[in-house]
């Protein structure tokens, strides 16, 4: 769905300055944006909120599915941008999201994470002298190559308000120049969400058996869980066709349940490599939030090229490989369950087994990972909007 003429989006009631536009684009934005929505809902005197959704992941089953299991309003306006090379989307969201900005001339803009929307949403605001409230902060793999590290270390640069997750964001933020009155220690929204669905989780032998695979794990002492989406990962034939011939090593020794993500199932489809060729690697279609947490709270092993599922699985204490030679998420690292395993096959199947053998790493949570960073958050944001923003 395009976006309608600015004279169709009349600012919402209330005084601008009380306005914030929150922009969500992708899956992990929504797990980030729904406390936030709600922390910042709470807050007295009223704020107005627009919840933009760029149309970034633009599968409706899938925006439906973790809309209704996160109680995240729907989006008062979607751009319908879908997909596209870095440059396309990026340049389309900023046409789309510039129309609605002028039109809502908001307080600020707040973005999650680092997807291409959150830099280009970004970018149009600071060029529009609104300022950018960045959740997430701080974050840096210190490889450019990424796509999403480009997105982070720009969209900091051009934000306001600076929230990390982690501490080790302030000292990035302050080695990078930015003001240290603009950078704030909250903790992890993502968590938030996790504390507060973790009891909502579907079972796994629900899953099991909607999905037509009941007997799956009969006889086997547990199971794995896997996910990979990563365009270094899964966008290459040969690369992906590695992989998935180690997860077959893997899978020799504990059964892996692996919701496949759809760029990734596109190129499996590509390269031949179907459910026959990898008979104790279950590929089931994307899950719903819900059915991640019931996949991923009882799994012996997690591997994943994820940045949130290593912080979901340091917040579940599970065993965690991360599949890429580097990580923007330190804290999981020094502090949580995951270990960077890089690609090497050998080294993955030889990591996965040691963790079967030792029940794996045993990490801590966090600070602040407590399910309140969104409360925190939302304190900062108040005070700013109440006078403080000069000194911001």
């Amino acid at each position: 769905m395009s976006t309608p003429p600015p004279s169709a989006l009349p600012c919402p009631p209330g005084a601008a300055e009380r306005h914030i536009v929150c922009v969500v684009a992708a899956r992990p934005n929504l797990m980030k944006m729904a406390p936030l929505m709600a922390a910042l809902g709470a807050l007295e005197p009223a704020l107005a909120l627009t919840l933009v959704h760029t149309g970034q992941h633009y599968d409706a089953a899938m925006n439906a599915q973790y809309f209704g299991s996160l109680a995240l309003p729907q989006p008062d306006i979607n751009l319908g941008v879908g997909s596209g090379s870095h440059a396309a989307q990026t340049a389309h969201v900023m046409e789309r999201f510039e129309a609605v900005l002028l039109a809502r001339r908001p307080a600020a803009v707040l973005v999650v994470g680092d997807v291409n929307s959150t830099l280009a949403c970004a970018l149009v605001a600071a060029k529009e002298n609104v300022p950018v409230i960045h959740v997430e902060a701080g974050l840096r793999s210190y490889d450019r190559s990424m796509p999403e590290e480009i997105n982070r270390v720009l969209t900091d640069q051009l934000s306001t308000l600076l929230f990390t997750s982690e501490q080790a964001g302030r000292a990035q933020l302050l080695a990078e120049g930015i003001d240290g009155a603009r950078i704030h220690f909250t903790g992890n929204v993502m968590i938030d969400t996790l504390r507060r669905q973790l009891r909502h989780a579907v079972p796994l032998g629900r899953q099991l058996s909607a999905a037509g695979r009941a007997g799956f794990l009969r006889g086997k002492a547990g199971h794995g869980v896997v996910t990979l989406h990563r365009a270094a990962n899964v966008d290459d034939g040969a690369t992906l066709a590695k992989l998935m011939r180690t997860l077959g090593r893997v899978s020799a020794h504990l059964p892996l349940i692996f919701p496949v993500h759809p760029r990734t199932r596109a190129m499996l489809d590509r390269i031949g490599v179907d459910q026959a060729a990898l008979p104790a690697v279950l590929l089931l279609p994307p899950q719903g939030y819900l059915e991640m947490l019931g996949l991923m709270q009882g799994a012996r092993l997690v591997l994943t090229d994820s940045g949130g599922v290593q912080e979901e699985t340091t917040a579940l204490g599970v065993p965690c490989l991360t599949l890429r030679e580097n990580t923007e998420r330190p804290v999981t690292v020094s502090e949580g369950t995951n270990i960077v395993a890089g690609l090497d096959p050998d080294a993955i199947v030889a990591l996965a087994l040691e963790t079967l053998r030792t029940g794996g790493k045993r990490g801590a949570i966090p600070a602040l990972w407590d399910g309140h960073a969104a409360e925190r958050v939302a304190a900062v944001v108040q005070a700013w909007l109440g006078g403080a923003r000069a000194a911001a």
